[in-house]
């Protein structure tokens, strides 16, 4: 056999081995350079290629909770995609989202193992590289943010869910080998305020030189959020906007439910726009996770 096709006869021995057995181990990832945890589902039919969808915990969480508490693997059965589910080695269950190194693109930390992991996916399950996204909750969204701005190469399009803006969460001397990481209590309580251009500056600073395509963002926030206060949606909106350059928004009240008020930037619906924001009044910490609506945003279910 050559050697062509026995690595294509591996990869389908690895995708074959995961599908449709509920969320797996995946035991031979290296994990590097972090030593994050990888799990995954692989529906039974996959699409040929596959899309892949991060989806990442919040603190006190892991990869097996997140993937009970959401519901993104029925939609996987009935679209075929892929979910893949980090999980932290922290004590307590964050992700590191403070240190210099995965704040940076390639830079060694939590958000270059994840950015690892979809490549992992791509090479051994059939995942399509053009079609990539991630989702989380709390910290989960705090890393999907990192992730948006270190590798925009990765990612096509986030949905966040009661996070903070990329970089927000910095802390001078935290390290990716931090247990537990960094906690940036100003940050966390909706006192750090910048302009859009400085939070846009921010974000081109963690990939320098990269001119490419940047992912659409979804956001979600609750007013009434005591842990990420509530400023930092509005900060995240600035953010996102600059670095993606979009200067007009439009508003929608009891948009997609009661309460919540959908605001979407530049051209396009709340499926195609390149940034949409949702609002949800009198909610805490943390938004209910809109599973259908992240997938019709990121093209995978229209």
């Amino acid at each position: 056999m050559h050697l062509a096709s026995a690595a294509a006869t591996l990869v389908a021995l690895f995708a074959a081995a995961a599908r449709g057995q509920g969320i797996t181990k995946v035991n031979d990832f290296p994990g590097t350079p972090t030593k994050l945890g990888m799990y995954v589902y692989v529906p039974k039919k996959l699409a040929t290629p596959a899309p892949i969808v991060v989806g990442i915990h919040h603190c006190q969480g892991s990869a097996q909770g997140y993937s009970t508490e959401t519901h993104y693997q029925p939609l996987a059965d009935q679209h075929g995609f892929i979910v893949i589910y980090p999980n932290s080695k922290s004590g307590g269950g964050c992700f590191d989202v403070a240190s210099t190194a995965t704040l940076t693109h390639d830079g060694g930390g939590d958000s270059q193992t994840i950015a690892n992991m979809v490549k992992y996916a791509v090479e051994h399950y059939g995942g399509d590289a053009n079609r990539t996204f991630a989702t989380g909750t709390s910290s989960g969204a705090m890393m999907a943010n990192v992730l948006a701005g270190a590798y925009p190469d990765v990612f096509k399009a986030i949905s966040v869910y009661s996070g903070v803006p990329d970089g927000c969460f910095y802390v001078a001397g935290s390290t990716a080998t931090q247990d537990p990481p960094g906690w940036a209590n100003a940050c966390a309580n909706g006192q750090l305020t910048k302009t859009a251009q400085q939070w846009g500056d921010l974000v081109r600073s963690y990939y320098p030189g990269y001119t490419g395509p940047r992912p659409r963002m979804q956001i979600w926030h609750g007013t009434a959020d005591t842990t990420l206060h509530y400023p930092n949606y509005q900060e995240q909106l600035k953010e996102w906007s600059n670095v993606l350059g979009l200067n007009t928004s439009k508003t929608a009240a009891n948009t997609p439910q009661s309460g919540y008020t959908q605001t979407i930037y530049g051209d396009g619906t709340a499926t195609t726009a390149e940034l949409v924001g949702y609002s949800a009044q009198g909610v805490g910490h943390t938004v209910p996770v809109h599973e259908s609506m992240d997938i019709a945003f990121f093209g995978i279910s229209s």
